[in-house]
């Protein structure tokens, strides 16, 4: 029988974290009747990732399951919301998320996969799936935690006696790098890795609360993660506990909605519950509110009532609404919650979900080549990656009720978009002890259509990361010959106005924004608010149903300009060089590195005087026979060369620092006659702006002077598979050696 072949990064196939592999790590230990040690997350500080307590009392151990509790068992009975305590490790955010995954079994089981246990074929380890960047990635544990005085140091469970969410906690630490890592975060952050699905906001009093009760229910109903917390106006209010027994700042998990019957009619009510698994709310219809008196015994049965501290309780949707200031929303498939122009009518019938259609990208922003930063530095922002989209046809027509086709007649012209959802996420930016989100955020711009996409520019000179996403009814797009290639450079976005955008620049680790566009030609650009912030991100583009999502990468801008003109020579130098040559030259008639560096910094504005090794090196350009040494009739162009790059120079130090900035390089290149492409600019800049962001003018004749050199070399190369792989290879493996 054919074995069926899952994709990398699959539930069914996922990532292997540091090549660990749990069956044959498994296999292993059961063979040999040992427990597994995790070598690759050892029992000590570096994976607690917080300092030493110095008090010998607080020694932190790391034991097994059966060494802390007689009785442990990985599940007990079942898995539910109260299985989950927050320890001393401010991480409530990952386990609110965690409550949430509880009332899922269907994405439990992605995150908790079956059949693990601390009994039968145990051998002390342990594996879970977590959702990185577009891939599932599986994480291998033992299952020694840190315990303080006899107790978890962290996440228990409220029986004291089941482990499993303890070793979610510590395989997710492990994943980011260590528990100190956990420490403080966003509920959307855990609700995607638990789910693969967009997370999002949606403030509490943007609907009424009717309105935000039928919602949330709706989004319960097709499997969406939801929490909510209230905004803490500074960081003393954090962690303070309200009158009504909430506690501001914290993220509590929304894990039910119901309606109650009582004598005046009916109770809107919300499930809620605290990580801490205590400290509940006290108000209406709270464990011990006098609400529930006028409520049958059955009815309270019927949405399993409890009057326990266990951190869980109900809410009235009222009370919801004037207590708490966002919800947290997370679904697999990214149907918005409460669209614009949802109905307001709460008794109306929930829409079906829609079917989308997924393209995603994995790069970087590299400092000084495609870390521009905003669009407040128009000259780099054009230098951020960016992102093709075409989108050929405007969202299916689906059945409409009459009352939806008179809303839609009123709004025929939105009818005509296409609907697109965007997310941008930076890539493992939590670091020990302290998270370090950048500003980010992506925009979008529409670009002239009728095959006239290219640059504004004559050519397409730019060497920015870019990608095509194709969007069309039942066929992929053919990429026009002009489209290739297609890069826009500085003065595109120095005048064009962005379509949409993920907002402000947010130091998240992603930024999302649903749009409506016309059918047309798109380009999206990713960019850090600041330049030459240094990070990997992911990007995800979704569309409505009938479209077909097709991506093709290319490298823009791979031609070169071959034939790099000289400047004829002026008159004043070849009257210094007769000149130098006739009072200092030797016998053979020649000028050695050191007279030729005499010659050029007489000529030079004192910032731009050149070293001795940058003079050996335009000698050296030069056919020379291997001497280090210039005849008169090449010393006449070399200098009048430089003049010109003096001057090209010039005007790219916009500063008069006598440095270049990176972003400026690959325009400064082509006034001198060079064009080449974004990893040659990259590579370039690293040999010669010495890992430093600004570039010295002798930097730049160097640069250049390396460059004609190794066009010259191509030129003159006679073996066809080196001319048919291209110059860009061809440099590229030059300068990397």
């Amino acid at each position: 029988m054919e074995t069926r072949r899952f994709a990398t990064g699959s539930i069914a196939n996922p990532v292997q974290f540091r090549d660990q592999h749990y069956v044959t790590l498994l296999d292993a230990c059961v063979k040999s009747g040992s427990l597994f040690s995790d070598p690759t997350f050892t029992p000590d500080q570096s994976s607690i990732g917080m300092p030493t307590d110095p008090d010998p009392k607080k020694e932190v151990k790391w034991l097994r399951p059966k060494e802390i509790s007689a009785n442990a068992v990985f599940v007990e009975d079942t898995t539910c919301t109260t299985d989950i305590c927050q320890g001393q490790l401010g991480d409530c955010w990952l386990l609110a998320a965690l409550s949430c995954l509880t009332m899922h079994p269907n994405l439990f089981v992605k995150v908790v996969p079956p059949n693990q246990s601390l009994t039968e074929s145990y051998a002390g380890i342990f594996h879970f799936m977590f959702w990185q960047y577009g891939e599932w990635v599986e994480v291998v544990v033992d299952d020694r935690l840190p315990v303080r005085e006899g107790r978890l140091l962290f996440s228990y469970s409220c029986t004291r006696n089941e482990y499993w969410s303890a070793l979610v906690e510590k395989a997710y630490a492990k994943l980011i790098g260590s528990y100190g890592s956990l420490k403080g975060g966003n509920i959307s952050e855990a609700m995607e890795d638990f789910t693969g699905g967009i997370a999002y906001s949606l403030p509490v009093s943007s609907r009424a609360p009717r309105v935000m009760w039928k919602a949330l229910s709706a989004a319960l109903s097709r499997g969406s993660l939801l929490s909510c917390f209230i905004q803490a106006s500074n960081y003393r209010e954090i962690g303070t506990v309200t009158a009504e027994g909430l506690v501001k700042g914290h993220a509590y998990a929304i894990t039910d909605t119901d309606t109650v019957k009582k004598p005046a009619g009916e109770a809107l009510l919300l499930r809620l519950r605290n990580p801490w698994g205590f400290v509940e709310y006290s108000g209406p219809w709270s464990d011990t509110s006098k609400d529930w008196d006028d409520v049958d015994a059955a009815e309270k049965k019927r949405i399993d009532l409890k009057n326990s501290e266990d951190g869980e309780f109900w809410i009235s949707a009222e009370d919801f609404n004037k207590l708490f200031d966002t919800v947290e929303l997370c679904s697999v498939d990214p149907d918005p919650i409460v669209e614009e122009d949802t109905s307001t009518d709460p008794d109306s019938p929930a829409d079906p979900p829609s079917a989308w259609t997924l393209s995603s990208h994995k790069g970087s922003w590299v400092s000084g080549s495609t870390a521009g930063g905003s669009c407040s530095y128009p000259r780099s922002f054009w230098k951020n990656p960016q992102f093709q989209l075409v989108l050929a046809e405007h969202d299916d027509d689906i059945e409409m009720t009459p009352g939806e086709k008179k809303v839609a007649e009123k709004q025929k012209e939105k009818a005509k978009q296409c609907t697109v959802l965007v997310e941008l996420l930076q890539k493992d930016r939590r670091k020990k002890e302290k998270i370090n989100f950048l500003h980010i955020a992506f925009h979008i711009y529409r670009v002239r259509e009728g095959g006239k996409m290219c640059c504004p520019c004559v050519r397409c000179e730019c060497e920015c990361s870019t990608f095509l996403v194709n969007l069309t009814s039942f066929l992929f797009l053919q990429v026009p010959p002009k489209l290739r290639g297609l890069c826009l450079d500085q003065s595109f976005f120095s005048f064009k106005q962005p379509v949409g955008s993920s907002g402000v620049y947010q130091p998240f680790r992603a930024v999302w924004r649903e749009v409506r566009l016309d059918p047309g030609n798109y380009v999206i650009l990713a960019s850090t608010y600041s330049p030459n912030q240094p990070a990997e991100f992911f990007l995800r583009v979704y569309s409505k149903t009938g479209n077909n999502l097709g991506t093709q990468d290319f490298t823009c801008s791979t031609g070169f300009l071959m034939v790099m003109s000289m400047p004829p020579v002026l008159p004043e130098d070849r009257k210094r060089v007769q000149k130098t040559f006739d009072e200092v030259a030797g016998p053979d008639d020649k000028l050695n590195a050191k007279e030729f560096m005499k010659l050029v910094n007489s000529v030079m504005e004192k910032d731009y005087q050149l070293p001795l090794e940058t003079c050996r090196q335009l000698i050296f350009g030069e056919e020379t026979g291997g001497r280090s040494s210039l005849t008169r009739e090449q010393t006449e162009p070399v200098l009048t060369s430089l003049r010109s790059l003096q001057s090209i120079f010039f005007k790219f130090d916009q500063d008069s620092s006598g440095t270049m900035s990176p972003f400026e390089l690959s325009l400064a290149l082509q006034a001198a006659g060079v064009q080449c492409d974004g990893q040659v600019i990259q590579l370039l800049w690293e040999r010669f702006g010495s890992g430093e962001l600004h570039l010295p003018f002798h930097g730049f004749v160097a640069c250049v002077t390396r460059l004609r050199k190794l066009f010259a070399l191509y030129k003159s190369e006679s073996n066809p598979e080196v001319k048919d792989r291209g110059i860009n290879t061809w440099l590229l493996r030059l300068l990397t050696v």
